[in-house]
C-alpha cells in the first residue's frame, strides 16, 4: 500500500494556493469554500456530489467549484486518489478576469466537471511550476492563459436575479452566521431571526444553499480559522477565536474539510511571516 502525501504551496506571486493529494482515501463531506477551486484528477475515481447533482469523476477530468458551491466526494471501489487543485480567492479572480476581459465581474462556472478537458495539461503544468517554486514570468503567463481559456470555455457572467421571500430570509440567516460565528449559535436563534419554524428553516436553508445551517456555520468558522492560521496564529488560539469549544473538535473538522491538520496548514505560511 503506497504512502499518502499531502502537499500545499502558497504562491506569493500569483496569490493562490496549490494543493496536491497523492494516494489518499479520505471522504470529504458536504461543504463549501469561500474561494474558487480549479482542480484535476491525476488518477483514481471518485463519486462527486455538487449542488445536489451526482457525478463520477476520474483521470483527466477538470473540476470547478464556484465560491459557496456545496460539494462532497468519496472514493469508488477502494481506489486511492491523486488530485491537484488551485484555490483562488474571489478578489484575485475578479482582478484577473477584468484584466483578461475588460469587464469587472466574477465569472461563474456553469458545471462542476469537464470530462477529458483540453485545458487539463495546461493546469497540470501551472500546478507543477507552483510546486517547484518556479520564477514568476512563465508561471504568470501560464496562469493568465489558463484562466482566459477556462473563462471562455466554461463560464458565464453572473447576473443579479430576483429571489423569493424565503431566499431573502435565508440570506439574512447567512449574514447573521457570518457576523456571529464566534458566538454560540442555536437553531432557535436562527428560527427567530428568520421568523420561520425550525423545520421550515432547515428545509428552506438546505434547498437554497445545498447545505445544512450547522454545516454552513462550521464551514464559515473553518474559513475564518484558515485566515488566522495564515497569519501564524496557533491552532488552539485559532480554534477559540472562531467559536470552536476545543482544539480537538476544531482539528477534526479542519481535517475533514481541508484535508490537512491546522498545524500543517499553518506551517505553509509561517516561514513567510515577518
Amino acid at each position: 500500500m503506497r504512502q499518502e502525501e499531502r502537499t500545499v504551496r502558497f504562491d506569493h506571486d500569483l496569490q493562490i494556493e496549490a494543493f496536491r493529494f497523492h494516494g489518499i482515501m479520505q471522504k470529504f463531506p458536504n461543504h463549501f469554500h469561500e474561494y474558487y477551486v480549479i482542480g484535476f484528477i491525476e488518477s483514481g475515481q471518485r463519486r462527486l456530489s455538487c449542488k445536489n447533482e451526482e457525478y463520477v469523476i476520474g483521470t483527466g477530468n477538470l473540476l470547478f467549484f464556484n465560491p459557496l458551491d456545496n460539494h462532497a466526494c468519496e472514493q469508488i471501489d477502494n481506489k486511492t486518489l491523486d488530485y491537484r487543485c488551485l484555490n483562488i480567492k474571489p478578489e484575485i479572480m475578479r482582478k484577473v478576469t477584468k484584466e483578461i476581459t475588460g469587464k469587472d465581474y466574477l465569472p461563474h462556472f456553469t458545471a462542476p466537471v469537464a470530462y477529458r478537458s483540453e485545458q487539463t495539461h495546461l493546469l497540470q503544468n501551472l500546478h507543477q511550476m507552483i510546486m517547484n517554486e518556479s520564477p514568476n514570468f512563465k508561471k504568470e503567463e501560464t496562469f493568465y492563459f489558463l484562466i482566459e481559456q477556462l473563462i471562455e470555455e466554461y463560464t458565464e457572467t453572473t447576473e443579479e436575479t430576483e429571489i423569493g421571500a424565503n431566499e431573502h430570509k435565508i440570506e439574512n440567516i447567512c449574514q447573521y452566521i457570518e457576523s456571529h460565528y464566534k458566538e454560540p449559535i442555536a437553531l432557535d436563534d436562527l428560527a427567530r431571526i428568520s421568523t420561520m419554524n425550525k423545520y421550515s428553516l432547515l428545509r428552506s436553508f438546505t434547498r437554497v444553499r445545498g447545505i445544512t445551517p450547522y454545516r454552513y456555520l462550521q464551514t464559515v468558522r473553518i474559513n475564518e480559522a484558515k485566515k488566522l492560521l495564515e497569519q501564524g496564529v496557533k491552532p488552539l488560539d485559532a480554534a477559540l477565536q472562531t467559536g470552536f469549544g476545543d482544539q480537538s473538535h476544531f482539528s477534526h473538522f479542519f481535517m475533514e474539510l481541508i484535508g490537512l491538520t491546522p498545524g500543517q496548514y499553518r506551517n505553509i505560511f509561517v516561514n513567510h511571516i515577518k
